[in-house]
């Protein structure tokens, strides 16, 4: 190139020199260790990294313990629904004595004076009759004490028909009340259970996510090399 300034070509030269590297170096390069496939042609197991198996261990573990929190949860909330249902039979079997009770307290009773004997037998028959049922856990404290106290129209000078029937209406309000905490026992421990079993879910699904992440036990999806004619009538290695 006699008619071309050595400045001239040096610079060519200099760009066709930059222009090859940066076609050498723009072409990407593949691993062979995690997706290329391996000299023989079989497809090759993805290589996990360090941080990806640790992560996916650990997220095992956490939902390997949610498991373990979830039963438990589900546990309670089985036996507080069994403690609703025979609280609702409690107090069942406590409302028919009380319609009885009631029932037979129609009848008219005659007046007649009493002696202070009398009186006295009376009270003793209302305190003992609350207090048995307050050790049959049918009456609470608090109604034992509204009884002995003579408040609320607790009367001992009424009949002991009457105050029977007074205290099987208090033994059902009893039950009843105790039914409604038992109902909503049962209802915290429901949710308790829902959140553990979402919880566990999550972590599973995470669990799941990580170790496929991580390449544990999974295979590329890469076709085979292919077979020479001469070795047609072999099988291929099928991809899992």
């Amino acid at each position: 190139m006699p008619t071309v300034e050595p400045a001239v070509l040096i610079w060519m030269i200099l760009l066709l020199v930059f222009a090859g590297a940066t076609a050498i170096f723009a072409v990407p390069r593949r691993d062979p260790n995690i997706d290329g496939p391996a000299p023989s042609g079989r497809p090759r197991k993805l290589v996990a990294r360090p941080e990806a198996d640790r992560y996916a261990e650990e997220v095992a573990v956490a939902a390997e313990r949610a498991a373990v929190t979830a039963r438990s949860r589900r546990e309670v909330w089985e036996r507080a629904q069994e403690a609703a249902e025979t609280a609702w039979a409690a107090f069942d079997e406590a409302d028919r004595i009380a319609r009885r009770s009631a029932a037979a307290a129609v009848f008219p009773v005659f007046k007649q004076r009493r002696t202070r004997a009398e009186i006295a037998d009376r009270e003793r028959f209302l305190h003992r009759k609350a207090l048995a049922a307050t050790r049959r856990r049918e009456l609470s404290m608090d109604q034992l004490n509204v009884v002995l106290a003579h408040r609320d129209g607790w009367n001992p000078r009424k009949h002991p028909v009457a105050q029977e029937t007074a205290l099987r209406a208090a033994v059902r309000e009893h039950r009843f009340a105790g039914y409604r905490a038992a109902t909503e026992r049962e209802r915290l421990a429901w949710q308790e259970s829902e959140k553990a079993a979402a919880t566990l879910r999550g972590l599973r699904a995470e669990a799941l996510a990580a170790k496929i992440r991580a390449g544990s036990g999974v295979v590329a999806e890469r076709r085979p090399a292919p077979v020479p004619a001469a070795r047609a009538s072999q099988p291929r290695l099928a991809v899992h």
